[in-house]
């Protein structure tokens, strides 16, 4: 019969491989159960990530099971209009959701945000220094430093270039991104009420001629709209989402409205040659159509003078800002009879 100190002795070695085990690290597995009932936990399946959580997900010895997706983030400035980081965040989260709806419970690919304001040591692991920033840490990647930033090119077109990127990164389908629809239910439903109640309305107005269609003035103000949103740039801001001002580095509280470069237009900018233009249409348009009617010889010949001096003006400035802007200059070629 053993005796007590043998029979400790044999049950501390039973016990020993149980102990071992429970404080061993997460295994793969538990990793990604984990980082998926985060996932589930979020409204947008963005998991937030903190310097503890990136430590314990990231910083896991490569090969991974499973690669993350970041999105750096600071609440401190969002009031940047330059940045977008609003747009941008919100971007990112309709990329998660697009995933995850293509992708129901995979455990190959994570969507997770980092705050600045509660996270500087991982910024500073991940060796990030300017906003916007994601980055793709890969199941290969055995340091945060060494992971793959997204190129500035992967925001333009928002969600869907971000998708892109993922897709060519880690072969992974994205699929497409699902946006929530502009209007409620109960918004159509009520703007179909509005739109058949408003019909008899509608019907009677237009026997009698008295619509805004009937209105010249009407379409002379959308005429003058349209030559001016064209002229202006309007349509490329839209499409490059582009400010329509910037903040002075060297001095925060002066805005910059003017930007002087070729690869980049401002919304200021781009109206403020569209007012130009407008203007010397105008001009032209009064000349053509209304000064011909004046009957006073001399009246016709001072507002032609102030015609030409303010087309000269306006014309000269367009000239001006183009040579600022982009450097081309405007030469003058007089005809080889002349010389």
């Amino acid at each position: 019969m053993a005796s007590p100190p043998h029979r400790y002795l044999r049950l501390l070695l039973l016990l020993l491989p149980l102990v071992l085990l429970a404080a061993a690290p997460a295994g793969a597995d538990d990793l990604v159960a984990e980082l998926q009932s985060l996932r589930a936990r979020s409204p947008s399946g963005v998991i937030h990530l903190t310097d503890t959580s990136v430590t314990r997900f990231l910083s896991a010895p490569a090969p991974r099971s499973y690669s993350v997706l970041v999105f750096f983030d600071a609440s401190a400035l969002h009031s940047k209009p330059d940045l977008h980081l609003p747009q941008l965040r919100s971007e990112f989260a309709l990329l998660a959701a697009s995933f995850n709806a293509r992708n129901p419970g995979s455990g190959d690919l994570f969507f997770a945000d980092i705050e600045f304001a509660e996270s500087q040591h991982s910024f500073h692991q991940f060796g990030v220094n300017s906003l916007p920033h994601v980055r793709l840490i890969r199941s290969d990647h055995s340091t945060l430093a060494g992971s793959e930033q997204m190129d500035q090119s992967h925001f333009a077109r928002l969600a869907d270039s971000m998708a892109e990127f993922v897709e060519s990164r880690t072969g992974l389908e994205v699929g497409p991104i699902i946006r929530p629809p502009l209007l409620s239910r109960n918004q159509i439903i009520l703007l179909v009420i509005l739109f058949l109640c408003s019909i008899p309305f509608a019907i009677k107005r237009i026997i009698e001629g008295e619509t805004l269609l009937h209105d010249r003035r009407v379409w002379m103000a959308g005429a003058l709209f349209v030559y001016f949103f064209s002229v202006s740039g309007g349509m490329y801001g839209i499409i490059r989402h582009t400010p329509m001002f910037l903040t002075d580095r060297s001095d925060p509280d002066k805005l910059v409205f003017f930007y002087q470069g070729s690869g980049m237009q401002l919304g200021a900018e781009g109206f403020a040659v569209g007012f130009l233009y407008t203007l010397v249409g105008l001009m032209i348009a009064g000349v053509t159509h209304l000064l011909v009617k004046v009957e006073s010889l001399q009246t016709q010949r001072f507002a032609m003078m102030a015609v030409i001096a303010i087309g000269w003006w306006a014309v000269r400035k367009v000239i001006y800002l183009d040579n600022w802007k982009t450097g081309y200059s405007i030469h003058t070629f007089w005809p080889s009879s002349w010389r």
